[in-house]
């Protein structure tokens, strides 16, 4: 049996969530760019729970930017599951949730008038987009097209009609959200909409439509959403759950959609009311740090250690008596304390302690190799200005951090073949995924001095390292001991 509208009633087992039938009958309040399982496992989470409580009664449209008709959305009448996974404040958490948040996806490239008929809609609020950090691009064209290219003048077509459809009245306007991973991601949209309705000569009378009545909101998404899981995962589920379906998505039971944003936008975005995880505050710069300095700061300080002593996922990193505790030290201790902003110390701990329930997710099957992608332009980003602040805070070397650049610079010690750089363990090679690989491999040709030339690069770093007092020399120890020991019994040698 494959999951669509009339089998709903022929699903028997009990641990499944099943849509009302008076869900799938209300209106369509949002537009969606994107079709991707971030979306459908957060926002449209929230959405679809929202409904369940009575609280926002709207559905999604979603809109598909790339070719082709969306088959498995049209086979289970845009039904799917999403299996929820994780542990929570120390717990073990499994629910199946069908979510019925979405009415219809269109093509862009096949029904671009269905999407401008959307626009015309009276009962549309809301537009959310997820076009990955290229999709957030000026591109000067025209919005005649049929469909335009780039998704901001597709969007600016979309506000263009309804503008048209509602003779410019403000309570046509709308409330945008932007969720790609880029800073300021809402404000930058913004600068690119008007852009182009300057670039399209839309006139001065919907620019200041588009300036009043359209809510540009910065927005910051948060939820480890691995997709379809493998073959032997879905044949136990389906058995689980009675039904078939190829749009089912795991997702970890941590949740957080943070929207920059007035008390009047809030008064739209109704689902808010129905999950904590949605926060709707004047400014996400904290929920933006915690996560960058603890959550990814902390995969980053790690990465390079888990590679090195041979351990593949981050969930077998917290089986590890010694990656875990270094882990948890390091975020308690040092992130924590030394945050690049105005972050209360109690906020950070319970952000840490989540972010350990998280790592120790045994249903995500996250790869340390993959988070060394880029791994210098990550310890620059994200763990520089926790050094500085920490130097700054308490004139002292941040032992965690210290050890943790010593296995980047281990991991970056490389060997060049075809173009390509690689590094080992032991008997193990892994291939450095990082722009500045060509530059570690030439620093390294001097072993002696390697650690030293490399700290003290201050075009490099953008900042004199040997300025917080003892860090070169620390680093240069604990890389010593890993070079000569192994990064194991280094660890183990060492009491942080």
């Amino acid at each position: 049996m494959i999951l669509s509208r009339g089998n709903l009633k022929n699903i028997e087992a009990g641990n499944v969530l099943v849509p009302a039938e008076e869900m799938l009958s209300f209106p369509e309040k949002v537009l969606q760019f994107g079709t991707g399982v971030l979306l459908r496992g957060l926002p449209d989470y929230f959405i679809d729970k929202a409904n369940r409580q009575g609280l926002f009664k709207g559905r999604v449209v979603v809109v598909k930017s790339t070719g082709g008709p969306a088959l498995e959305f049209q086979q289970q009448d845009n039904l799917y599951t999403l299996c929820v996974r994780g542990i929570e404040q120390g717990a073990i958490v499994e629910e199946n949730v069908i979510s019925g948040a979405i009415s219809r996806v269109l093509s862009a490239a096949r029904e671009w008038e269905k999407v401008l008929e959307v626009a015309r809609q009276p009962e549309l609020r809301l537009v959310v987009s997820n076009t990955t950090e290229v999709g957030i691009a000026l591109v000067k064209e025209s919005i005649s097209q049929f469909p335009p290219q780039s998704f901001p003048a597709k969007l600016l077509a979309v506000l263009f009609e309804r503008y048209q459809a509602f003779d410019a009245a403000p309570q046509a306007g709308l409330v945008v959200i932007a969720t790609e991973l880029i800073p300021d991601n809402g404000k930058q949209l913004e600068k690119i909409v008007t852009e182009l309705a300057h670039f399209n000569a839309l006139g001065q009378e919907f620019l200041n439509w588009l300036k009043l009545h359209v809510h540009f909101c910065n927005s910051l998404v948060d939820r480890i959403v691995p997709g379809k899981p493998d073959a032997e995962t879905v044949d136990h589920l389906t058995r689980e759950l009675g039904y078939e379906d190829h749009l089912l998505s795991m997702v970890e039971p941590y949740r957080l959609w943070a929207i920059e944003g007035s008390q009047q936008i809030a008064g739209v975005l109704e689902f808010a009311q129905a999950d904590p995880g949605v926060v709707i505050t004047e400014d996400i710069e904290r929920f933006r740090e915690l996560k960058v300095r603890l959550l990814n700061g902390t995969h980053t300080l790690s990465c390079g250690i888990a590679v090195l002593a041979g351990i593949d996922t981050v969930k077998n990193g917290m089986k590890d008596e010694f990656l875990r505790d270094y882990i948890t030290s390091l975020m308690q201790q040092e992130i924590a304390s030394a945050i690049p902003y105005s972050v209360d110390k109690d906020d950070a701990l319970d952000f840490s302690r989540i972010v350990l329930d998280r790592f120790a997710n045994p249903y995500i099957e996250h790869l340390w190799l993959n988070i060394t992608v880029q791994y210098s332009m990550k310890m620059k980003i994200r763990i520089l200005p926790v050094l500085q602040k920490y130097n700054e805070v308490f004139q002292k070397v941040p032992e965690h951090i210290a050890f943790g650049m010593a296995a980047f610079l281990r991991f970056m010690h490389s060997v060049e073949k075809d173009g390509l750089y690689y590094g080992a363990t032991g008997e193990k090679t892994y291939l450095i995924n990082d722009d500045s690989a060509a530059y570690f491999n030439e620093k390294c040709l001097s072993p002696a001095d390697y650690v030293e030339q490399v700290l003290k690069d201050q075009a490099f770093w953008g900042m004199d390292l040997d300025a917080v007092s003892g860090f070169v020399g620390s680093v240069q120890n604990y890389y010593n001991s890993i070079e000569k020991d192994g990064l194991k019994q280094a660890m183990s040698a060492f009491s942080f």
